[in-house]
């Protein structure tokens, strides 16, 4: 006895939902040699010729303004400067882009971010935790008694 239970084996699409590309120029044979379904002559049967310029649209994308230059995907580290910390933090404190978000020092506590030189760091034995940190200022980081912790 069989039972018509639905189960992954047996899964069709419905009768008529599929259907066959139709592939064209590949000889009489198949139906659609010769002119390859684009009848004889004339601007419509030549290739290169997009349906956009036979309803006299190019002029009208020719007028329109390009988008130029590449905006990567890649999020950009968010800067803060270690005479900036200076303000913000006290000695012996843990610095995380959640405390930086905190203290308002970046936009977004979610996104990447970067600890520049510029300035001088008074504040003593900072520690770092999930930020990336410049060779300048890691050796001012250091030199004042603090640590990088890289995650």
């Amino acid at each position: 006895m069989t039972t018509n239970m639905l189960s992954l084996n047996n899964l069709k699409p419905n009768k008529g939902s599929i259907k066959k590309r139709k592939r064209v120029g590949r000889g009489n044979a198949s139906g659609h040699g010769t002119y390859s379904t684009r009848g004889q002559k004339g601007q419509k049967s030549r290739s290169g010729v997009t349906n956009l310029k036979r309803l006299g649209m190019k002029k009208m994308l020719l007028n329109l303004p390009k988008v130029r230059g590449f905006k990567s995907p890649k999020p950009k580290n968010q800067a803060v400067n270690l005479f900036e910390l200076n303000k913000y933090f006290k000695d012996g404190a843990k610095i995380s882009p959640k405390t930086l978000f905190a203290v308002g020092l970046i936009g977004d506590a979610a996104c990447l971010v970067k600890i520049l030189g510029q300035g001088e760091l008074k504040v003593k034995k900072l520690e770092f935790i999930s930020v990336k940190v410049s060779v300048g200022a890691k050796a001012q980081i250091e030199k004042n008694g603090g640590k990088v912790i890289a995650n």
